[in-house]
């Protein structure tokens, strides 16, 4: 039965939702978004049934299918936001530079820093990125495909847990500014997050995560050549 074609996408559907019943019910703490307990779940039912990764990812296979248009989805509440964001425009662009610059100097710093291979540090690069971008992104500048996109998912996990609460602990209440810094930081898991707050802060997540893609499209292929 566990070697079926839907168990992996049952199991999948189960956590998820399990998760999501379990956040509700304990006032949605950001530590326990659905995203990250669902896949502490998964991962250890997979652990415990020995069941491998190549045979849960051909299982759920129609979720990575539909990854795509889920990412495009995220950007209609953008469509909301239009007036908005171009009535702060400067400060828009002025936070996307700056983020964007942090994001890739903390990377390449650190890890040089810590010795890493060029293509270890070619692999991080499209962390900051939402999934099909960093797929994208990384058979173009050389990285390994398949751990860029567990980086970004891992990435986007932490984000989309942690930012909420930080964002709390330093009172920062406007909606705007929590879905954007959300955004950059978490994409797509981020701005489902986002979502659950507000449509607002949705939209400003969106807004951030579809402007840091297309700017990371342009200045990661650059950023790369120096370590080729």
């Amino acid at each position: 039965m566990i070697h079926a074609p839907g168990f992996g996408l049952a199991l999948t559907l189960l956590a998820y939702l399990g998760a999501g019943e379990l956040h509700r019910r304990l006032g949605r703490p950001a530590l326990l978004a659905p995203v990250l307990v669902a896949m502490i779940v998964v991962s250890v039912v997979l652990e415990l049934l020995g069941i491998s990764y190549e045979e849960y990812l051909a299982s759920v296979s129609v979720l990575t299918l539909l990854l795509g248009p889920a990412t495009v989805a995220l950007a209609l509440p953008l469509l909301r936001s239009g007036r908005a964001l171009l009535a702060d425009r400067l400060a828009v662009l002025v936070t996307l530079l700056v983020t964007g610059a942090v994001s890739v100097g903390v990377t390449v710093g650190a890890l040089t820093a810590l010795g890493s291979s060029d293509s270890v540090v070619l692999t991080t690069l499209p962390r900051s990125v939402t999934t099909p971008v960093a797929l994208t992104v990384g058979e173009t500048i050389g990285a390994n495909t398949t751990l860029a996109v567990v980086l970004t998912l891992v990435s986007g996990v932490l984000g989309a847990t942690v930012a909420p609460w930080l964002l709390d602990r330093v009172r920062v209440g406007d909606p705007r500014a929590r879905g954007f810094a959300i955004g950059m930081v978490s994409h797509g898991i981020g701005t489902s997050r986002a979502l659950a707050e507000s449509d607002v802060a949705g939209g400003w997540s969106s807004a951030a995560m579809v402007l840091n893609a297309l700017a990371m499209t342009v200045v990661l292929p650059v950023v790369a050549q120096a370590f080729h």
